[in-house]
């Protein structure tokens, strides 16, 4: 994605916790046409030993994006943290325009199928140790044959990850507007207390000098 210095967050640490914290994802390849096929879906994000990041998800079945994964297994998975609107009247001059705020994580990957029962129902459990660890004795209670056509159903991936972008977009190149837009952003809709919360971590709430002019 395009990145200007300023945005780019290079701790790995930062793109692991936006990837846990919003793992709602996209997972985009190309269909058999050459065109972009895109899944929305959970995926859950593992850290391994010599930090190796592994992203792990499922579809259904009928969803064709797992064929296009077995045909082509590199792929792009995305992430959007908080986000909102910038209003231009948070600096002290009148010359300027709206903005959009964000929080953002790419990743290249590139996929293995995930196709016996007994791999899928790890899988499937790794999604319910993260959401709803209780539904774990539920599920285990529905019995061998339900489990088993539950998992029929579906195809799981693992998905490497090979390259990394993390994009923490809050205006850090204009100090002028700092004080205001935590304001705004403190008291405004849970994306945009997010936002608060992260230029309180990123030390954008000291005092901002007096800009020129005024």
């Amino acid at each position: 994605m395009y990145m200007p210095p300023q945005f780019n967050a290079k701790d790995p640490a930062i793109a692991l916790e936006l990837m846990r914290s919003h793992p709602f994802a996209s997972l985009i390849s190309n269909d058999d046409d050459g065109l972009p096929y895109v899944t929305h879906l959970p995926l859950v994000a593992e850290q391994r030993a010599g930090d190796e990041l592994v992203l792990w998800g499922h579809c259904a079945k009928p969803n064709p994006h797992w064929r296009y994964l077995q045909a082509r297994p590199r792929a792009a998975v995305t992430f959007l943290g908080p986000h909102s609107y910038l209003s231009p009247s948070v600096y002290p001059d009148l010359a300027r325009v709206p903005t959009w705020n964000y929080l953002a994580v790419h990743c290249t990957v590139e996929a293995r199928l995930i196709e016996e029962p007994g791999d899928k129902d790890a899988l499937l459990k790794k999604l319910i140790h993260d959401h709803e660890p209780a539904y774990a004795q539920q599920w285990r209670d529905l019995g061998e044959e339900f489990q088993l056509k539950m998992l029929a159903g579906i195809v799981g991936f693992e998905l490497c990850v090979t390259a990394l972008q993390c994009k923490i977009k809050l205006n850090q190149h204009r100090r002028e507007s700092h004080a205001a837009m935590h304001a705004v952003y403190s008291a405004g809709t849970q994306d945009e207390q997010a936002l608060a919360v992260w230029m309180d971590r990123l030390g954008m709430t000291a005092e901002a000098p007096v800009a020129e002019g005024r």
